[in-house]
C-alpha cells in the first residue's frame, strides 16, 4: 500500500479535499438545493442540514479515515466547479463506496466516468482496497451505467438504515474486475 493523497487528476478534471471555505462550502451547498441533482443523493437539504453534513461528513472525515473521503471535482480548463466524487464508507457501515454527484451542467460529459474510474484505481492501486462498494437509487439507470463502464457488477438489492427503507441497487467491484481504462470518460 502507498500513501494517501489529497489531489488526483484526470486529463480533463481535477478533485481535491473540500476545503473549511465559504466557496468549497456553497458549492457544496449548491448541489444539495437543486432538486435534480439532490433527488438521487437524498433528496434536497437545507442550508443547515448542508453545514451539519458539510462538516461532519466531509471536514471531519478526513481526518478520521486518511486517504478516504468526499472531494470537491473541478474542470482543470478553467476550474469550474463539476460536483463531487467519493470514496467512503457508507453511512453506518463499514464498506467502502465510490460515489458520485454532479451539476446539471456537468450531466452528460463523462465526469462521472471519468473521475469515478479514476478514484476507484486510487482506491486500488494506491489504497490496497480488497473491493469497492456503490450504493444508487434504483431509477438512476445513468449511474448504473456509469458503475458497469468501471467493471461493477449488480448483486441485488439492499437496503441501508442511514438511507431509509427503501432498497438500493447493490453493486461490487474487486480489483481484477475493474475496467481501468487511460482516464478517459469512453
Amino acid at each position: 500500500m502507498h500513501e494517501a493523497v489529497d489531489i488526483l487528476q484526470t486529463p480533463r478534471l481535477l478533485l481535491r479535499r473540500f476545503r473549511d471555505e465559504p466557496a468549497d462550502f456553497e458549492h457544496y451547498a449548491g448541489l444539495y438545493a437543486d432538486p435534480d441533482v439532490a433527488r438521487h443523493v437524498g433528496g434536497v437539504q437545507s442550508r443547515e442540514q448542508a453545514a451539519q453534513t458539510y462538516d461532519e461528513r466531509i471536514l471531519r472525515y478526513y481526518d478520521a479515515n486518511p486517504g478516504l473521503g468526499i472531494w470537491a471535482t473541478f474542470e482543470r480548463e478553467g476550474g469550474a466547479f463539476v460536483g463531487l466524487h467519493l470514496l467512503n464508507h457508507i453511512r453506518g457501515d463499514t464498506l467502502l463506496q465510490v460515489g458520485y454527484s454532479l451539476r446539471r451542467a456537468a450531466w452528460g460529459r463523462g465526469y462521472a466516468t471519468e473521475m469515478a474510474r479514476a478514484v476507484m484505481r486510487y482506491g486500488f492501486r494506491t489504497l490496497g482496497l480488497p473491493i469497492v462498494h456503490a450504493i444508487v437509487n434504483l431509477d438512476n439507470g445513468a449511474s448504473m451505467k456509469v458503475l458497469h463502464k468501471l467493471g461493477m457488477r449488480r448483486e441485488g438489492e439492499r437496503a441501508f438504515a442511514a438511507y431509509g427503507p427503501r432498497p438500493l441497487a447493490w453493486f461490487e467491484c474487486l480489483p481484477n474486475e475493474f475496467r481501468d481504462g487511460d482516464g478517459d470518460s469512453d
